[in-house]
């Protein structure tokens, strides 16, 4: 768990809209919420300051104001300082919680409760593992997330501040590479403390230059003539810290990457998953061999439809690898992927799918560093604490880089067939809708960011795929088709290489395969399973199975008068629930409503 220290910044954007900790934050485009949405609110703050407190990056990423010129806290006895601050939280969340008569309150009071609870589990579990991060990804990130175009100039001038609390140029800071080492020294005191893996730790090395080009083509771009000191000396800190990372760090690496089993169980109970790695495996192995199946009947229509000319029409890897061919230029992506995005939203209305927004979304590549920091294409949300129009984007990485420092073959995302699915999932009706719905009609903090599992969020990403698969061309529902299979993998090896079950040399040739992705691809997903977000992958697979069967549970219960349109747009309104308290949304309320 590299990320221990950083447990406090979620992935995840939220909805607030209440001013945070007395600031008087930028005009809104929330519309007014609820009395008991406010009420919410309100008590969020608790949790939230600290939050920030150590943690300013994450400050920065959700929209609060005054942070935005401090960094993380790596300081000596960060874990029993954020233990004690949480254990506070804790303390008077349930004072409120004794009070409290609201209902939705009082579920939003105990989502919080158990948040504050988790970060303390995480602590602990996340000793077994010595506290070694990357922290050249970490700077980069942090200077990113406020040299945005979409941020307001006043804050983006506060990057150079932040850069130097970073390298340890002002009189109340150490540089934050030094405090790393340290932390790192305590942890291997840690009874039975694992070292990092090696493949995370060589991967990491060989990504720094990256990271360090990036900040500097960040303070060029928006032109800063007071950064050149503090950019001298992030090059240098940095540096060092490669240089030690390669001869401390290195060759203490574990040659496993497997998790303690603690910690991995912890990673799959953050991310949502609430059932045993086996049964995951069981249920993705079934959901394998039935995808696979359909994109072998759907192989030879396509090859038909499109003219290829294949030995074996009904060889499914054969099609995709021939319709990769059409590949779109790295200068033509954005343009080509907007002639399918303008596409979908009209029949998302046609369809009566869900409620759009009438603003088209965005969508843009990302830079080198970008891609280097997250490989997969993504969607970066826009702040929702004092949004004063800003959008959230959807991301495309251009590169992917092997442990030697070369590009790899990346092709999974750069031809005209893929551009519907994974516009769909990254876009529209997926993240950016889920994400703009929680903006525009200001859903609790604690429901947007607090309930924040990725069993919702890329469960709900993966159906809305499967939603517009009907209105895609054929060879559209192709892409979709490997993309629920690669989900489908991803939930089998995940738990697989963390227990022990099969190699990453074997894993890979799956991958490579039996899905068809490229070798770029295939790093990265293995990566993420092994290093990057170990229990992340399994959401997709599981969340969408928890959507599907709340759906056909509520199709059975209403009959005739089920609407689609109204279903969709209630899951939406609920923020991020976890899957039991969705399915209890639907039970109690949306059932109701509509018998």
């Amino acid at each position: 768990m590299k990320k221990q220290i950083l447990s406090l910044a979620l992935i995840a954007a939220i909805g607030f809209t209440a001013p945070a900790f007395g600031a008087t934050p930028a005009k809104s485009t929330a519309p007014a919420s609820p009395a008991w949405v406010q009420q919410s609110n309100k008590d969020a703050a608790i949790l939230m300051k600290v939050m920030a407190q150590y943690s300013p990056e994450t400050a920065t990423f959700f929209g609060i104001p005054g942070f935005d010129d401090k960094v993380m806290d790596l300081g000596p006895g960060i874990d029993d300082r954020v233990t004690k601050s949480m254990q506070d939280v804790v303390t008077q969340l349930q004072a409120r919680l004794a009070v409290e008569k609201d209902p939705n309150v009082r579920q939003d009071l105990q989502i919080m409760i158990n948040t504050a609870n988790e970060r303390i589990e995480g602590l602990q579990v996340g000793k077994a593992v010595a506290s070694w991060f990357d922290a050249p990804s970490a700077v980069f990130s942090g200077i990113q997330g406020l040299l945005q175009d979409q941020t307001q100039p006043e804050r983006r001038a506060l990057a150079t501040k932040r850069l130097q609390r970073y390298v340890g140029l002002t009189p109340d800071t150490k540089p934050l590479m030094e405090l790393a080492k340290d932390r790192y020294n305590e942890s291997l005191a840690y009874p039975g403390v694992v070292m990092p893996a090696r493949i995370e730790v060589e991967d990491a090395l060989a990504k720094t230059d990256t990271y360090i080009a990036g900040i500097e083509k960040l303070f060029a771009k928006y032109k800063f003539t007071d950064a050149g000191p503090a950019l001298a000396a992030m090059k240098t800190q940095l540096t060092d810290y490669n240089k030690w990372t390669r001869e401390v760090v290195l060759p203490k690496a574990r040659p496993d990457a497997k998790l303690p089993p603690a910690v991995y169980a912890f990673s799959l109970k953050q991310k949502g998953i609430d059932i045993a790695p086996l049964d995951l495996i069981a249920r993705a192995e079934t959901q394998f061999m039935e995808t696979r199946a359909a994109m072998r009947q759907l192989a030879p229509i396509v090859a038909k439809e499109k003219g290829l000319k294949l030995k074996d029409p009904n060889d499914y890897i054969a099609v995709i690898n021939e319709l990769k061919k059409k590949s779109i230029p790295n200068d033509k992506l954005e343009s080509s992927y907007r002639v399918v995005i303008d596409q979908i939203d009209p029949i998302i209305r046609r369809e009566r799918i869900v409620d759009v927004p009438q603003r088209p979304m965005i969508m843009r590549l990302g830079s080198e560093a970008e891609s280097a920091a997250q490989p997969a294409p993504h969607f970066l949300p826009a702040p929702m604490i004092g949004n004063t129009g800003q959008q959230g984007q959807f991301v495309l990485p251009i590169a992917v880089k092997g442990a030697d420092g070369k590009a790899l073959a990346y092709d999974d995302f750069n031809n005209e067939a893929v551009r519907w699915t994974l516009s769909a999932h990254e876009g529209r009706p997926g993240h950016e809708l889920q994400f703009t719905r929680m903006l525009e009609n200001g859903v609790s903090l604690a429901r947007s960011m607090f309930a924040f599992n990725s069993v919702n969020v890329e469960g709900w990403a993966l159906y809305a795929e499967a939603e517009m698969v009907p209105y895609e061309p054929v060879d559209g529902q192709m892409f979709a088709l490997q993309f629920r299979l690669m989900r489908a993998a991803r939930a089998m090896l995940d738990p697989m290489l963390n227990l022990g079950m099969i190699d990453r040399e074997r894993a890979g040739n799956i991958l490579l395969n039996d899905v068809g992705l490229s070798p770029g691809m295939t790093k990265q997903e293995l990566d993420r399973y092994m290093f990057n977000s170990p229990g992340q992958a399994g959401s997709y697979f599981y969340g969408y199975q928890r959507i599907l069967q709340l759906r056909m549970a509520t199709e059975v219960a209403l009959g005739k008068k089920f609407d689609r349109l109204a279903f969709n747009n209630f899951i939406l309104d609920q923020g991020m629930l976890p899957p039991d308290l969705l399915k209890q949304a639907v039970e109690e309320q949306f059932i109701p409503r509509y018998k």
